[in-house]
């Protein structure tokens, strides 16, 4: 059995067990494939002095067995906001001890990284020191966003070009990569999974019913109900989808997730007068989520970027066609009126697109026929057949 040490900052946790769940799922399924050992480490980013927020983070065990996979956290320390420069190398200095003793008592293959900034250069770091293959995946903001300052852009080049293999989430992000000068020939492209079991329609007749009593907000029968799952962060567009309320008579908007900018979107409720039509979810189980997509007639995501968003793909799967923006892998996914509508980041445009597919509903059946190919038993096999080449190579 080959072992891959897999570094990443983005992983749940007890304290946020939502965050980066995408995956976890994935080295999970990945793990029980029996081909490869996978060793995690989630490295936790901790101020001089861990107050507030980060006291829980401070607090979480070094070592733990989650999903059949051994998780380290060592620490490392983050200045807020400004220390976004230091961050790969902060990163390394804090793993590598550990990794070199991991390694000692059971070599590992490869390194692998689950985020380009600031994973991949912490991780290419390590792969150097170890002498292994390293693959680092990108996800969409680590290259959209991160990309876009020098620093991070000169930090991730020197790590693709150093890494033995590259991985992509869709072909736009992967000729975003190729663009700001990565090797192209090195990278792949490999599709998120998805839990089939779970994200599928459920068409009970009373599930509005049953979702209303359980979160307190109403959902008639008779009104549209929008779905809006996304961090509550600028980017995702969450003050366009409320602002295209009022060209949509009586629907009703759910906004899944949490975030720096739920105290404006609250005020931006109160400010237009549909406190009795958006409802603030928060972060929901994953049990609550199909649920709460199936019973939506439309799910809006006005994002300015993704890589290929993870909601895109649970939306469709439970037969709720997509009202997204034209960014990212979204063509390949949304590339019929069946799958939804592509449209310009306004609420005009917003509101336009929930009116067509309101006015033509696509069969649910044939929307979930759409994410066939998404599976975390496809996408381990892929990621597994990726390290498999990059160790023989």
């Amino acid at each position: 059995m080959k072992h891959a040490l897999v570094l990443s900052t983005l992983y749940p946790n007890p304290v946020n067990p939502r965050f980066g769940t995408f995956v976890a799922r994935s080295l999970e399924a990945l793990a029980k494939r029996g081909d490869w050992r996978v060793t995690v480490v989630n490295p936790v980013g901790l101020p001089p002095l861990a107050l507030g927020r980060y006291r829980a983070l401070a607090e979480l065990a070094p070592i733990a067995a989650e999903g059949g996979i051994t998780v380290h956290r060592p620490h490392f320390t983050l200045i807020p906001r400004i220390g976004a420069r230091r961050n790969a190398a902060a990163i390394a200095r804090a793993v590598l001890p550990l990794a070199q003793r991991l390694h000692a008592e059971a070599p590992f293959d490869l390194v692998d990284a689950q985020f380009f900034f600031p994973d991949g250069p912490a991780a290419a770091i390590v792969a150097r020191e170890l002498g292994l293959a390293l693959s680092i995946k990108a996800r969409g903001s680590d290259i959209t966003l991160w990309g876009k300052e020098g620093f991070a852009a000169a930090q991730m080049l020197e790590a693709a070009q150093a890494a033995t293999g590259l991985l992509a989430v869709s072909h736009d992000l992967a000729r975003h990569m190729a663009a700001m000068g990565m090797p192209a020939e090195r990278i792949a492209v490999h599709y998120t999974g998805l839990d089939r079991d779970r994200f599928r329609p459920f068409a009970h007749p009373q599930l509005r019913r049953q979702l209303s009593d359980e979160l307190g907000f109403a959902m008639p029968a008779n009104a549209p109900l929008l779905a809006c799952v996304g961090a509550l962060i600028p980017r995702k567009g969450q003050a366009i989808a409320i602002a295209a309320l009022p060209q949509l008579p009586g629907a009703r908007l759910v906004l899944i997730g949490k975030g720096e900018d739920e105290a404006g979107l609250r005020a931006q409720v109160q400010r237009e007068g549909l406190c009795e039509r958006v409802f603030f979810a928060g972060s929901v189980d994953h049990d609550l989520m199909p649920l709460l997509l199936s019973a939506a007639d439309v799910m809006v995501l006005p994002t300015a970027s993704e890589g290929l968003a993870n909601a895109w793909v649970e939306a469709l799967a439970c037969g709720t066609p997509v009202v997204t923006c034209d960014v990212g892998g979204a063509r390949e996914l949304i590339a019929s009126d069946i799958a939804g509508r592509l449209v310009a980041r306004t609420a005009d445009a917003v509101a336009a697109g929930v009116k067509a597919i309101l006015a033509d509903p696509p069969a649910r059946q044939e929307v979930a026929a759409l994410t066939e190919r998404f599976s975390w038993d496809a996408n381990a096999a892929a990621l597994a057949a990726h390290w498999q080449g990059l160790v023989v190579a």
